[in-house]
């Protein structure tokens, strides 16, 4: 009875582990389709897929990037920024490095958002690529380093949802109020009101200069080709 019992037991297991075997999905080497979730009834659509309407080149004239797949592509002409201007929003985007791996450091998948043209968010493919602490996805470029990297694969879609609050300037063009970033990177928060020190630099210590309330948001032209899609705002 008791060597019955035993071979019973063994079936039992076998065939639960050979279940449990059979359920396991097999890897895939291609990223997961991630579908863009719609944006709020009152957010401002800055690209929906279609055309580059609300932007415009940095320097002057059309904005040249590629449209492919519902996504605009940096494709060298240069960076863009809205053609409108904005303080205080939420701002919400979803960008993709290069899937296939070119480079090291600052020189894969990098590209950023300059909020009023100053102040930026980094964007860099820094999934398992070592750079300066501050220089990764979801740094406060040269000014604060990220909570976690919540990094995802190349060529993975991923999301920020950012918090920007202006800085605030007295006649004399002293600072009153300096700048504030919330950040969410993949849902993760990765600056938690983090304090803007001043204007973006590569070199040197950042420091305030006067300027209008609303200014364009500039998408940055590093030389990758990075994808951006669903891209909206609400001002605040």
């Amino acid at each position: 009875m008791k060597a019955f019992s035993l071979t019973a037991t063994l079936i039992v297991v076998t065939s639960v582990f050979r279940l449990m075997a059979a359920d396991v999905p097999e890897p895939t080497v291609e990223p997961k389709i991630i579908n863009p979730g719609p944006p709020p009834s009152d957010a401002i659509v800055l690209f929906d897929g279609k055309d580059l309407s609300k932007w415009q080149s940095a320097k002057e004239g059309e904005a040249k990037w590629d449209i492919k797949d519902g996504a605009m592509v940096v494709n060298n002409t240069g960076s863009i920024q809205t053609k409108e201007g904005f303080g205080d929003c939420q701002f919400h985007i979803e960008w993709a490095t290069p899937t296939e791996v070119k480079g090291e450091g600052q020189g894969r998948g990098n590209s950023g958002i300059f909020f009023q043209g100053r102040y930026e968010v980094q964007i860099l493919d820094s999934y398992e690529n070592k750079t300066y602490f501050h220089g990764q996805a979801g740094s406060i470029y040269k000014q604060h380093v990220p909570l976690v990297n919540a990094s995802r694969k190349p060529g993975e879609w991923q999301t920020y949802d950012i918090i920007f609050r202006a800085p605030k300037f007295n006649e004399d063009g002293s600072v009153e109020q300096s700048g504030r970033f919330t950040v969410l990177h993949n849902g993760v928060l990765v600056q938690d009101h983090a304090e803007i020190l001043g204007r973006t630099t590569h070199i040197g210590a950042p420091k305030y200069q006067k300027h209008p309330d609303k200014e364009p948001i500039l998408l940055q032209d590093h030389g990758d080709p990075v994808r951006f899609r669903n891209i909206w705002i609400r001002p605040l």
